[in-house]
């Protein structure tokens, strides 16, 4: 188990920069689907036993699908409260005191689901240790942005890059800290 507990943004984007297409389409994700491969997802998930999600990207998962998360704490960041189930928290308190909170205790990395307003929030208050981003080949034009504008720069250290035969490209960027 590690000792230090970072917070990873796991997540694909175009090549122009969007998460979704306008109406929260993911459609162009299929531009890259393949049998058999998962990019990594597998063995990442094996690396983290924290989900922090926005509740909007919560809440568009289980009408889509069954929560695939359900064996991990999670923590759904709202502003309305709700009941919580099982292994799933709908926190509606402090940002910064939830992340430093996990940090302190024992155990695997903490992944940071989305959606944009969640990763744009956590990185607004210099709480994201690294990022793992999907480009998937293709230009949408429109939709949901991952990065907005407005926040402080943020130096990155690359820690790798894989290419893969459908064009997708994945990079590991870790922050840089003084």
């Amino acid at each position: 188990m590690n000792t230090k507990r970072n917070v990873i943004v796991y997540i694909a984007m175009s090549a122009d920069g969007y998460i979704a297409k306008p109406n929260d389409d993911l459609s162009f994700l299929s531009v890259v689907e393949k049998s058999g491969e998962d990019y990594g997802y597998g063995a990442f998930t094996e690396s983290i036993d924290t989900v922090i999600v926005g509740r909007k990207t919560y809440d568009w998962v289980v009408k889509h699908a069954d929560f695939p998360h359900t064996d991990k704490n999670t923590y759904v960041i709202t502003k309305n409260a709700r009941v919580n189930h099982e292994k799933i928290i709908f926190y509606t308190g402090d940002l910064t005191l939830l992340i430093h909170q996990l940090k302190s205790q024992h155990g695997k990395n903490i992944f940071c689901d989305g959606g944009a307003q969640l990763v744009n929030e956590l990185m607004k208050l210099d709480l994201v240790d690294e990022f793992i981003i999907s480009v998937v080949p293709i230009f949408v034009g429109n939709g949901t942005k991952l990065f907005e504008d407005g926040r402080q720069e943020q130096l990155l250290e690359l820690v790798g890059v894989k290419t893969f035969d459908t064009g997708l490209v994945q990079m590991h960027y870790k922050r840089k800290r003084d």
